[in-house]
C-alpha cells in the first residue's frame, strides 16, 4: 500500500502514514480476536492448569507487545529502508 502510494507521487513519509492509516484497524481487529482466543488459557484450571496459565499469560502479554510494536514501528521502518534505497539510487 505504501509502494502504491509512493508510485501515485506521495511523499515517504505520507505514504506511509496513508498506509499506515489504512492497515491500522484490520491489524489491531486481527490482533484482538487472537488475544480474545487465548484468555481461555488466562483462566484455565483443573488438570493442566499449571501448563496452560503460563503459556497463556506469555501469548497474551506478547500479542499485545507485538500488536504495539507493529503498529507502531513498521512505518518507521518503511521509511528508514525506503530511505536508504533511495540515496542508493541517486548515487548511482
Amino acid at each position: 500500500m505504501a509502494l502504491e502510494a509512493k508510485r501515485e507521487g506521495l511523499s515517504l513519509v505520507d505514504a506511509a502514514l496513508k498506509a499506515s492509516h489504512e492497515r491500522f484497524r484490520p491489524i489491531v481487529m486481527t490482533s484482538i480476536a487472537f488475544i480474545l482466543g487465548v484468555v481461555p488459557l488466562l483462566t484455565a484450571s483443573g488438570a493442566g492448569a499449571a501448563a496452560r496459565v503460563p503459556i497463556g499469560i506469555t501469548v497474551f502479554s506478547g500479542m499485545i507487545a507485538s500488536t504495539c510494536l507493529a503498529v507502531a514501528l513498521v512505518p518507521v521502518f518503511f521509511v528508514q529502508i525506503e530511505g536508504l534505497f533511495a540515496k542508493k539510487e541517486k548515487k548511482e
